[in-house]
């Protein structure tokens, strides 16, 4: 059940071409790069598409967009970028991958970029400022240490009995992995919890993860915000169901799945306006005079079927600032 509308934003070295068929020479091209892959985030690809039309952009009329998925492979990302660049595209948009967002910053510093990180992106040496990004890109902020903060204070209100807090990161993705961590460390003392930091970057790492909770259990586990991690959402959904763990994501994905909770930025909004700056873009306006926008609206999404098989019993005021509750 819907209980207010909220927005939303977030991100494998496999192309998907949506209109390669109509692609005219004289059309634009963009190439959309996301951390995830195609099976867990294609409901990104409508949402990009309709900020492009919010401009006038109606892919296969008068855009094309090829849609290339890391799917946690972010070595790839370089290789990529690279050859992108020597097309000679139109417009690289990145949204929901600092990795890409890097890779193409690094690539080209005249092609238009597209952004939507977490991090903050002067420091990660993306504009000169928010307000007057200056070079060749720009794009949304989204949060990380607020919102993971925030995340696990909510799950201390829903299970105020689980003090062991596992938090899986993906290693190959530090720039994520690491300030996940450090937020989490930061904020579990004052809730009197325990961190527990666990590492995987190919599935046989989370099964080998959740092997190891025979004999070092935690009392719930964090999903870090990752393209891979979210890519493999229906593998830990199942090994958290199996084993009888309550289970955060960073995002409403994993909750449709089966995990218990999210708390988050709304991915598919903030790639609506990647989109619409991408389109803006395309008629003539230059990254240096588009502020980098960030978002202020997040979502708190709680299973509460889910809670109910794991014998949580969800308090009348959580409850009731919960966005949206599936049953």
């Amino acid at each position: 059940m819907r209980r207010r509308e909220f927005v939303t934003l977030l991100s494998g070295a496999v192309a998907w071409p949506l209109a390669a068929g109509a692609q005219q020479a004289a059309m634009p091209v963009i190439a959309f790069i996301n951390g995830g892959s195609l099976d867990t985030s294609a409901h990104l690809v409508g949402a990009f598409g309709k900020g492009l039309n919010e401009i006038g952009f109606i892919e296969g009329q008068n855009v094309s967009v090829e849609y290339h998925w890391l799917a946690g492979k972010y070595e790839q990302a370089s290789a990529l970028l690279s050859g992108l660049v020597r097309r000679n595209i139109a417009v690289i948009a990145t949204p929901g991958s600092a990795v890409a967002s890097l890779a193409a910053k690094a690539a080209t510093n005249t092609i238009p970029i597209v952004f939507g990180v977490a991090e903050d992106p002067v420091q990660l040496g993306l504009v000169a400022s928010l307000a007057q990004p200056g070079g060749n890109a720009t794009g949304i902020n989204y949060f990380l240490g607020e919102v993971v903060a925030k995340r696990l204070r909510l799950l201390h209100d829903l299970v105020p009995k689980a003090v062991r807090i596992g938090v899986l990161v993906n290693p190959d993705n530090p720039s994520m992995a690491e300030p996940t961590i450090h937020d989490v460390q930061e904020a579990a003392p004052a809730l009197g919890l325990q961190i527990q930091v666990l590492n995987a970057s190919t599935a046989s790492e989370i099964e080998a993860a959740f092997a190891g909770f025979a004999r070092d259990r935690p009392d719930a586990l964090i999903v870090a915000p990752d393209g891979f991690l979210r890519s493999r959402g229906t593998q830990l959904v199942l090994l958290a169901t199996r084993d009888r763990i309550p289970t955060v994501f960073p995002n409403r994905e994993g909750v449709e799945a089966g995990g218990l909770m999210s708390y988050g930025t709304d991915l598919a909004e903030m790639v609506r306006q990647v989109g619409i700056y991408t389109g803006k873009i395309l008629k003539g306006e230059k990254p240096a005079d588009l502020p980098v926008l960030q978002s202020t609206k997040f979502a708190f999404v709680l299973n509460l079927q889910t809670a109910r098989a794991l014998g949580i019993e969800v308090r009348p005021d959580v409850l009731s600032i919960a966005d949206e509750v599936i049953e």
